[in-house]
């Protein structure tokens, strides 16, 4: 992918799928080292199953016989010189603590460090695909934050939901304000 943000698209949408409520992604800043965290309080996965997913030839999907979104993201960490974890704990063995967390390191003056792109608008995406899903979002950039909570909004808006045209648009300009803000 020539952008992370379309990565974390796609390792978000299987957080969607897993049945989360709520989905926390973490880009920071340190140095030279660029961490991105996923995690999801989604159905989790069993030990076999989280060994199996960094194969680009296993998927849940039934469109597709192959499945790249962690493949692809390992790739990216990997070039840089950096790697990918994955921790998941199952619903059947943690019914009150389950969930999976995705946590990519890269090393952001490597050659081939693929930029970050448009995150403001893959969290617009994402938000207004599964309104009913809580996001949080922290991109911490050397001790200059940028974040935002779904839940916070919910509270200020009440009946009105995510995926109304005006929200969604209020979410990007809430976000690159923070961002033009965080300009050095």
């Amino acid at each position: 992918m020539k952008e992370l943000s379309l990565n974390v698209l796609d390792i978000t949408k299987n957080s969607v799928k897993a049945g989360a409520s709520l989905i926390g992604i973490s880009l920071i800043e340190e140095g030279n080292k660029l961490t991105l965290t996923i995690t999801d309080n989604g159905c989790g996965m069993k030990p076999e199953v989280v060994e199996t997913v960094m194969n680009p030839f296993y998927t849940t999907r039934t469109t597709r016989k192959v499945g790249m979104g962690i493949p692809l993201l390992m790739l990216a960490a990997e070039q840089t010189g950096g790697s990918v974890t994955i921790e998941s704990r199952h619903e059947e063995e943690h019914p009150e603590d389950h969930g999976t967390v995705v946590t990519a390191t890269f090393f952001t003056d490597h050659i081939d460090f693929t930029p970050i792109g448009d995150i403001v608008s893959s969290i617009e995406t994402l938000i207004m695909g599964s309104p009913d899903i809580d996001f949080t979002f922290l991109h911490d950039r050397k001790g200059q934050r940028v974040e935002m909570d779904t839940r916070q909004l919910r509270e200020v808006l009440g009946d009105v939901p995510l995926d109304t045209y005006e929200v969604i648009q209020w979410i990007g300009q809430f976000l690159r304000e923070q961002y033009d803000a965080s300009q050095p």
